[in-house]
């Protein structure tokens, strides 16, 4: 991605700003135990106005006449590049990333007030971080103290993670093709995760060779802690222990996506573990994925974010009915909720630089309508169907769960899939052959 699409997107920024300024300050680092920190990884908005990849920084954009976008930064310092690698320093992160000007970190304090006066509205993202609100009254209070010299504090606080969420709804070219990427590499690990499984095998082997083939095709790593759920595991929804061993007869079901440049891949394949599925998997499994065609077939522009999620659930209702886990209509059961017992979760969610990206998932003038897609937006498709043991459940589907999940970008003419994972039941099978 280069640093002109971050340019684009801070000048778009400006011209939203309506003559005020907005404050993004990058994460901080987290301390792991002790001395030890996790890996650092920068704030979604942030980076995508900045393509900034260090910590303890601040971004300054300011609208009007003219617009600047400022950043600050920590200087230069031989000694801690020893310990810790390079530093831009403002002059370099200035001239390399396109900035109007750097400041050092330690300036942002008196700098802030000065640049607050005389603006009619402040952009912040009010009550997401209490440091941050701290900080940003501090200043406020500075500007309001030099009323007798004629400064003028901004009369507006604006919530500024609404007009960026707006934003980033609508990826454009430079974030699909980082997108793509991740996909790519997101699919490779599952086919590999696909040909290693083998009966025995613990789950967190599988996650392993996930791991591996993130990280041997360049992506930065996993862009959410990955679920490799065996057997009855693939029921919990939010199974991230992955320590038990594969059941020989059972399915394994794997949610994981890879980050590359801040972007996710979210991809889940459920698949058997001895690589042939039995007619009681083969029949859930097709009903799965026959309501994730009909739900890739009701995104286009236009549609309700709801109708791909309503498709998904007509289809998986009936489905429930031709295995005699309900019975009675399908209307009637949708009416009743009666399907959630075995499918509980909606059809998918946005993606990008978080696995749930920003964005509203409702219609901002009224908030009772849901919003309609466009050209694009980028999706999830995730029907799914699990099946916990019960005395009123046929014992043959006792503990089958399985989820399939694609990505999407809506298209001028409907959408297009990106991810590439073997998903027929004969691509898993031919990929998972042992002869």
């Amino acid at each position: 991605m280069t640093h002109a699409s971050f340019n684009d997107r801070r000048q778009r920024l400006a011209a939203r700003l309506d003559g005020g300024i907005a404050i993004i300050p990058t994460a901080p680092e987290r301390v792991r135990n002790r001395d030890t920190h996790h890996p650092y990884r920068f704030d979604s908005y942030f980076w995508y106005l900045t393509g900034f990849p260090e910590p303890e920084a601040v971004l300054v954009v300011t609208g009007g006449t003219a617009p600047q976008s400022l950043l600050f930064c920590r200087e230069k310092n031989e000694e801690r590049e020893i310990w810790d690698g390079y530093r831009h320093g403002p002059a370099g992160a200035a001239e390399s990333f396109g900035f109007d000007a750097a400041y050092p970190i330690g300036e942002l304090a008196q700098r802030l007030p000065e640049l607050m006066a005389d603006r009619k509205i402040l952009w912040h993202s009010i009550g997401h971080d209490s440091e941050w609100d701290s900080t940003i009254a501090d200043a406020l209070n500075r500007v309001r103290a030099q009323s007798r010299a004629g400064k003028r504090a901004p009369r507006e606080i604006r919530d500024l993670r609404a007009l960026l969420d707006e934003m980033r709804l609508i990826k454009d070219a430079s974030e699909l093709d980082t997108m793509r990427r991740a996909a790519a590499i997101a699919s490779a690990g599952h086919a590999r995760a696909m040909r290693a499984c083998r009966p025995g095998m613990a789950e967190y082997e599988l996650e392993a060779e996930l791991s591996y083939e993130f990280r041997r095709r360049g992506a930065d790593g996993h862009a959410y802690t990955p679920i490799v759920a065996g057997g009855q595991n693939a029921c919990v929804l939010h199974y991230i222990e992955n320590n038990r061993v594969l059941p020989e007869s059972g399915l394994v079901l794997i949610d994981a996506g890879c980050e590359v440049d801040g972007y996710a891949s979210d991809i889940t394949r459920s698949f058997p573990v001895n690589g042939r599925f039995s007619a009681a998997q083969r029949d859930a499994y097709e009903i799965v994925l026959a309501a994730q065609a009909a739900a890739i077939d009701a995104i286009r522009p236009g549609a309700s974010f709801m109708a791909y999620h309503d498709a998904a659930v007509k289809v998986l209702t009936q489905g429930m009915i031709d295995l005699g886990l309900l019975t009675g209509s399908v209307d009637a059961l949708i009416e009743s909720e009666a399907y959630k017992r075995f499918y509980m979760h909606r059809t998918g969610h946005w993606l990008g630089l978080d696995v749930h990206d920003a964005g509203e998932y409702k219609e901002a003038d009224d908030g009772n309508e849901w919003i309609r897609l466009a050209p694009g937006m980028t999706l999830t498709v995730e029907p799914g169907l699990y099946i916990r043991p019960a005395a009123d459940v046929p014992s043959h589907l006792h503990g089958i769960g399985i989820r399939i999940e694609d990505d999407v970008i809506v298209t001028a003419a409907g959408c297009e899939v990106y991810t590439n994972a073997p998903k027929s039941v004969a691509e898993i099978e031919e990929v998972m052959r042992r002869d």
